[in-house]
């Protein structure tokens, strides 16, 4: 495996859990990144471009390379960066975390959802994970029609009582709220007020200029990949994803069909649960520069913030996931259904395999993007195995 980029001394076990990706469990193009104490000290990229890159008789490729700045989609790990434009509000004394959402959407309040908090939204105890009427593609991609979709929806559960992932009705709620407060579309925001002051390469809504750097992305099939997914007794995960009724499909297809992922007109939407686009170093240096400064470029938490940020709000079974899941404000935190570097670790895996994290007792960050999309939900084997690496090197 022709493996690209750098890794500092002494993180030399993250190199060669790369290459064992590639070897043993069917990644296609993929790059990581790692920061510590804001130093770079894992660069590395490898494959393809497109997931379906094939191989002429020589060996050679016959689709272009990977290379040094390609991007993929992220799928749900644009929650993380999603999640720090509503901090930074807070932050800037613009949203208050415990104030309703209708206070700051008045028509949000219909059928019974004047109680619903915005520290609900953020750590999915909001009690609106589904739409009973499924938006098209076509509608998803108008943020306006998602967000009157959600206001609309009445309740699952009684907010704050319980916690369920919102899958892709998370995206609505967050990027209406952050219109509401400042009159810009969410994917501008995070673009003017994240990405481009600490010189991030990720976008939520890609540029046209941009979209030559990013890959097609497909299935893949990995090699004993077991998912590291935990079920509750008595009903596995299989079974609620195969149950039209459940909590877990109907969350999924809040969006029916689901649109393409390659397609450039769901790329350039603003889709804050779902189509954040990324490099690896992107996302590493975003996780990186929530804790510290990193090339001259601005700390974007303060410690409060960051303290809030990754402070337990939803712990135990998930009415949607049907595993044991932890969130602080719009973070996973680390556990069992999504194990990250250690007990302090906040972050957000995207489904299928990417995954963005910060662990600020470690001074790690770290970014993981793939186009090669698996089976699992919260912790792909490729990602843990690197994970690992990063572990061995500390």
């Amino acid at each position: 495996m022709d493996v690209n980029g750098t890794v500092a001394e002494g993180f030399e076990p993250v190199r060669e859990a790369f290459v064992r990706n590639f070897e043993v469990l069917g990644e296609r193009g993929a790059a990581v990144a790692v920061y510590r104490d804001g130093r770079r000290v894992v660069d590395l990229w490898a494959g393809t471009k497109d997931v379906d890159g094939t191989k002429d008789v020589d060996g050679t490729a016959d689709s272009a390379p990977w290379e040094r700045g390609t991007a993929q989609i992220v799928r749900s790990a644009t929650k993380g960066v999603a999640a720090a434009a509503l901090l930074l509000l807070h932050q800037r004394g613009l949203l208050d975390l415990d104030a309703p959402v209708g206070e700051y959407w008045p028509e949000f309040k219909a059928v019974g959802k004047e109680r619903v908090l915005v520290r609900h939204v953020l750590s999915h105890r909001a009690g609106l994970p589904v739409l009973d009427e499924p938006l098209t593609p076509e509608e998803a991609l108008d943020p306006l029609r998602g967000a009157e979709a959600v206001a609309r929806q009445a309740l699952v559960w009684e907010p704050g009582t319980d916690h369920g992932y919102h899958a892709l009705t998370y995206g609505w709620l967050l990027g209406e709220l952050v219109r509401r407060v400042t009159g810009r579309g969410v994917g501008d925001w995070i673009a003017e007020e994240i990405a481009g002051p600490v010189g991030a390469d990720l976008w939520v809504g890609l540029p046209a200029a941009e979209a030559g750097r990013v890959g097609r992305s497909g299935r893949v099939e990995a090699p004993g990949n077991a998912g590291g997914l935990r079920s509750r007794p008595k009903r596995s995960v299989t079974e609620a994803y195969d149950d039209p009724a459940s909590l877990t499909r109907r969350a999924f297809a809040a969006i029916t069909p689901f649109p393409d992922q390659n397609d450039p007109a769901y790329r350039a939407a603003s889709l804050p649960a779902t189509n954040g686009i990324a490099t690896a170093e992107g996302l590493a240096r975003f996780y990186a520069s929530l804790a510290g400064e990193v090339g001259g470029g601005p700390r974007l938490f303060t410690p409060g913030t960051l303290a809030a940020a990754r402070a337990e709000e939803s712990a135990g079974p998930d009415r949607v996931l049907v595993i044991n899941t932890r969130f602080g404000l719009g973070y996973m935190l680390h556990g069992s259904a999504s194990p990250f570097l250690d007990a302090g670790s906040f972050g957000h895996p995207g489904r299928g395999g990417s995954l963005g994290f910060a662990d600020p007792e470690s001074g790690i960050a770290f970014g993981y993007v793939t186009n090669g999309f698996s089976k699992t939900v919260t912790a792909d084997p490729r990602a843990q195995a690197l994970v690992r690496g990063v572990r061995a090197a500390l």
